[in-house]
């Protein structure tokens, strides 16, 4: 069983989600299998905010809290990056330094 540190960091994830696909049996699927999925997921989460927002619904579906949705999306993702060897980490400061040279302006 995989083991989370009190206090993770976004590379102990990474290793989690790792660990728990080889327990769980999910190493064989592809890349466009766990992209289905999150995107999968991604629709659950925007029914669960429905939701929460009192946005019409069909009572019948299938989804979590807003809260567990986004959980099996970080792990979705997680999951997706390990496949192509990313560093979650270092992705995100190398698109930060990216996006603060971005010009943004306010939609009228």
């Amino acid at each position: 069983m995989p083991f989370l540190n009190q206090k993770p960091m976004l590379s102990d994830f990474q290793q989690y989600v790792r660990e728990l696909e080889e327990e769980r049996g999910f190493t064989s699927q592809t890349v466009l299998q766990r992209c289905l999925m999150l995107g999968e997921e991604m629709g659950e989460l925007f029914q669960a905010i429905r939701k929460e927002e009192n946005i019409v619904i069909d009572h019948n579906s299938k989804f979590g809290s807003i809260e567990e949705e986004l959980a099996d999306i970080f792990i979705f993702l997680c999951s997706i990056a390990n496949r192509y060897n990313i560093d979650l980490e270092q992705a995100f400061r190398t698109k930060e330094e990216v996006n603060k040279k971005r010009v943004w302006s306010k939609v009228a």
